[in-house]
């Protein structure tokens, strides 16, 4: 047999109108009124149906994650805190994959029926927050933030791992660096550059132009700009690099050119993910909350769905220098 609302309201003594209150939490009806309804439904065994919840509330309960950034290993580290932090929150997670950011990506979203969306791969010249926006879906940026619309966000503040990684790396004598960094078009990359440089400048190490690259986050690419600079006659002693996963394609430059690191070449990341700690690699990264941050993003993204007039918040997660093989002094030959 077939359990309804009304077997439960009927056990209950109450309307059926109030099963469903009670079982939302509705503010509208007393403590003592919900403990009877639900310990009449999981004595029926009754759930409410996600269909019949969506009806009677206006939502689906569903949140988008968008990534369009499809090669970074970085966000398989974000969705599964993601996922359990929506799903403690009574909410179902909805993977969206993009191979590029174009209008049409608003629409697919919006015919998914989603209550909101967690936009992770936005660049600083995307246009799905202006669309999102216009057509009044609640978003909120995880690690990059959009230029055209201020929202709530998570972001990583780089600066005091920057500044401890750089003050270690000149204590160890270093005094010729070289950077593989991320796109330009991301506040991420953008961030971290500004960041980077300006604890250079506090140590009065110079970052020549001829020694930087800017690319994708990716291992191929991070391999491919990394080996440009370590072909030059002059090359640095030390790679910063945009990311932990950029960082390993400039191990695999150094390994190609016959370069021992760290005693020829030295190599900093940044994120800390699982796999830098490996022994095999004991990446010297910058590190962070990367599960918290997840987490206050999916925070973020529900109390915009259910209190729309809030304050706009913007999270910042500080950063950490992680000291590891990869970052020892220059050998002196």
């Amino acid at each position: 047999m077939v359990v309804t609302s009304r077997d439960v309201a009927r056990l209950a003594g109450v309307s059926q109108p109030t099963v469903s209150r009670a079982l939302r939490d509705d503010a509208r009806v007393s403590e003592a009124t919900k403990l009877r309804v639900r310990e009449a439904a999981q004595l029926l065994g009754y759930v409410p149906s996600e269909a019949g919840r969506a009806l009677s509330s206006g939502r689906t309960r569903r949140i988008g994650l968008l990534l369009t950034d499809l090669d970074n290993q970085f966000y398989s580290h974000i969705i599964a805190p993601v996922h359990r932090e929506l799903e403690t929150l009574g909410y179902q997670l909805m993977l969206h994959t993009e191979s590029a950011d174009n209008d049409t990506i608003v629409e697919r979203l919006l015919a998914n029926g989603l209550d909101g969306v967690i936009l992770a791969t936005t660049t600083v010249e995307s246009v799905a927050p202006l669309r999102l926006k216009d057509r009044g879906l609640p978003f909120v940026y995880f690690n990059r933030t959009g230029s055209f619309v201020e929202a709530d966000a998570t972001v990583v503040d780089p600066a005091p791992g920057y500044r401890d990684a750089v003050r270690r790396a000149v204590e160890l004598g270093h005094t010729r660096v070289g950077a593989v960094l991320g796109p330009s078009n991301t506040s991420t990359a953008q961030s971290r550059e500004a960041a980077l440089r300006d604890a250079l400048v506090a140590e009065g190490v110079t970052l020549h132009e001829s020694d930087v690259r800017r690319v994708p986050y990716g291992a191929a690419e991070g391999e491919a700009a990394a080996s440009e600079i370590l072909a030059g006659a002059d090359r640095p002693t030390l790679l910063f690099c945009g990311n932990d996963v950029v960082a390993y394609g400039a191990l695999n430059a150094a390994h190609r050119a016959g370069l021992r690191v760290p005693e020829d070449l030295s190599v900093l990341g940044f994120d800390d993910l699982p796999e830098a700690a490996w022994p095999i690699i004991d990446l010297a990264t910058i590190g962070y909350d990367i599960a918290g941050m997840a987490r206050t993003a999916a925070d973020l993204i529900v109390r915009r769905i259910e209190d729309p007039d809030a304050a706009l918040e913007k999270t910042r997660f500080e950063s950490a220098f992680v000291p590891r093989r990869t970052l020892a002094a220059p050998h002196a030959g």
